[in-house]
C-alpha cells in the first residue's frame, strides 16, 4: 500500500501549484493590462503623428511623437519579456508535476500488478473458502474473512487512484502543451516588436537628419520660446506677488494674524483646507488633458536636434490631439486669465498656496474668480503652424517652481 500513501500525499502537494497558478494568473493579467495600455498609447501617438504630418514634413512635434513611440515600444517589449519569463516558470513547474505524476502512476500500476498476481493464486471460490475454513479458531476465521474483504476494497481503491492520477496527468500534459504554444507565440511577437523598434529608431534618425537642415529655423524657435517663457515667468511672479499682498491685506482687515514669512500666502481657513488637500493628493492629481504624452520634461534638457543648445522648462509640455480640452487638475479658483505672446492664452488656477498654470490655450472657457472642480474644462489646447498641439503646464507653491510630473498621476 506504499504507493497509495505516496499518491495521496502527492495530491495534497498539488494544492501548492494551484495557489502558485492563481498568483501567476494575477501576474499575467497585470502584464496583459500593461501591454494593452502601451498599445493604446502607441495608437494615440500614431493619431497625433498623422495630424502633425498634415502641416509639415518634419517638425519637433513629429520627432517628439516618434520618441514617445520608441519609449512605449520599449515598454511593450519589456512586458513581453516578463510574460515569457513568467511562462517559462510555469512550464518548468508543470514539467515537474508531470514527472511526479508519471512516477506516481508507474508505482501505482506496479503495486496493482502485484496485487492482481497475488489474487490470482486464490482466484476461485474454492481456494477462498479453504483459506477461511482452514482457520484454527472462529476468531481467526472472522479475521480472514475481513482480510479478504479489505483486500478486495484495496484493489478497487487502487483502480480509482490510478484513474485519478491518469486524469491529472492528462490535464497537466494539455496545460504543458498550451504553455509551450503560448511561449512560441510570445517569442514570435517579441521578434516582431523588436523589428518595430528598429523601424522607429530608423524613423527617428531620418527625422533628426531632416530637422538638422532647418538649423536656423530651429534656433529662431528656441529664441522665441525663451522669450515667451521669460514673459510668462514675469507674469506669474507678478500675479503671485499681488495675491500675497492681497491676502495679507484681507487678513489684517479681518483681524487674522499675518506673522510669518512674507514669501507665503496668508490663507483663510477654507483656502488652507484646499491647500492641504492639494498637497495630500500629490502624485494622484488629474491630468490637465484626457489624452496625450509628456513631450518635454521639467528642468534643463539638451535640444533634441541642435548641439550645445540647452532648453529650460519651468513645467512640462504635453502633446495631444487637435481640439483637445484642457482640464482643471483639482478644485480651486481661477485667479487669472491672460494672454502672453508665444504662449497664447493662459489660465492660472489657485489651490490655496499652490497655483496651476495652463499655457498655450487656443480658447478659454472660464473667467477670473470662477470656482472649478477637478476635470472641469478650462479651455482648448492651441495647435501651432506645424500642426503640433501642445499644452505648457506648470505648478507653483507660492513663488517656488515645482515639477508637475511629481504631482499628476502616472499614465
Amino acid at each position: 500500500m506504499k504507493a497509495l500513501y505516496k499518491s495521496a500525499f502527492f495530491f495534497l502537494m498539488l494544492l501548492l501549484p494551484l495557489v502558485s497558478h492563481a498568483q501567476k494568473q494575477k501576474s499575467k493579467a497585470q502584464l496583459e493590462k500593461e501591454k494593452k495600455e502601451n498599445l493604446n498609447r502607441i495608437k494615440e501617438a500614431n493619431r497625433i503623428l498623422q495630424q502633425t504630418k498634415v502641416q509639415k514634413e518634419a517638425s519637433i512635434g513629429q520627432l517628439n511623437v516618434i520618441q514617445e513611440k520608441i519609449s512605449v515600444q520599449k515598454g511593450v517589449i519589456s512586458t513581453i519579456s516578463r510574460e515569457i519569463k513568467l511562462l517559462e516558470s510555469g512550464v518548468r513547474e508543470t514539467e515537474g508535476i508531470v514527472g511526479e505524476l508519471q512516477s506516481d502512476l508507474d508505482n501505482l500500476k506496479e503495486e496493482y500488478a502485484t496485487m492482481v498476481y497475488a489474487a490470482s493464486k486464490t482466484a476461485n471460490s474454492y481456494n477462498k473458502l479453504m483459506f477461511v475454513f482452514a482457520a484454527d479458531s472462529f476468531n481467526q476465521m472472522v479475521r480472514r474473512l475481513r482480510y479478504l474483504q479489505q483486500y478486495s476494497e484495496a484493489r478497487k481503491k487502487q483502480v480509482e487512484q490510478i484513474n485519478k492520477v491518469q486524469t491529472a496527468l492528462s490535464d497537466q500534459l494539455r496545460m504543458l502543451e498550451s504553455q509551450r504554444q503560448e511561449k512560441r507565440n510570445l517569442l514570435d511577437k517579441q521578434m516582431q516588436e523588436n523589428k518595430n523598434l528598429l523601424s522607429l529608431r530608423s524613423q527617428q534618425d531620418s527625422m533628426i537628419q531632416k530637422l538638422s537642415k532647418q538649423e536656423e529655423t530651429l534656433k529662431q524657435e528656441v529664441a522665441q520660446r525663451q522669450q515667451a517663457i521669460k514673459k510668462l515667468d514675469n507674469l506669474i511672479a507678478d500675479i503671485v506677488r499681488e495675491e500675497m499682498a492681497r491676502a495679507a491685506r484681507a487678513a489684517r482687515e479681518e483681524g487674522r494674524a499675518t506673522s510669518g514669512s512674507s514669501s507665503k500666502i496668508t490663507l483663510t481657513p477654507e483656502a488652507a483646507l484646499i491647500s492641504s488637500s492639494f498637497a495630500g493628493n500629490k502624485g494622484r492629481l488629474a491630468w490637465p488633458v484626457d489624452r496625450g504624452f509628456i513631450s518635454q520634461k521639467f528642468g534643463r534638457h539638451n535640444h533634441p536636434v541642435l548641439k550645445g543648445v540647452v532648453i529650460e522648462n519651468r513645467g512640462i509640455d504635453i502633446q495631444t490631439s487637435q481640439g483637445e480640452a484642457a482640464r482643471a487638475i483639482f478644485e480651486g479658483k481661477v485667479l487669472t486669465v491672460a494672454s502672453v505672446p508665444g504662449m497664447n492664452n493662459i489660465v492660472m488656477v489657485q489651490h490655496g498656496e499652490y497655483f496651476a498654470v495652463y499655457a498655450k490655450l487656443r480658447t478659454v472657457s472660464v473667467t477670473e474668480g470662477q470656482t472649478v472642480k477637478a476635470k472641469d474644462v478650462i479651455g482648448t489646447v492651441y495647435t501651432d503652424a506645424n500642426g503640433t498641439t501642445e499644452l505648457q503646464f506648470q505648478i507653483w507653491k507660492n513663488n517656488s517652481n515645482l515639477n508637475p510630473e511629481s504631482w499628476i498621476r502616472s499614465k
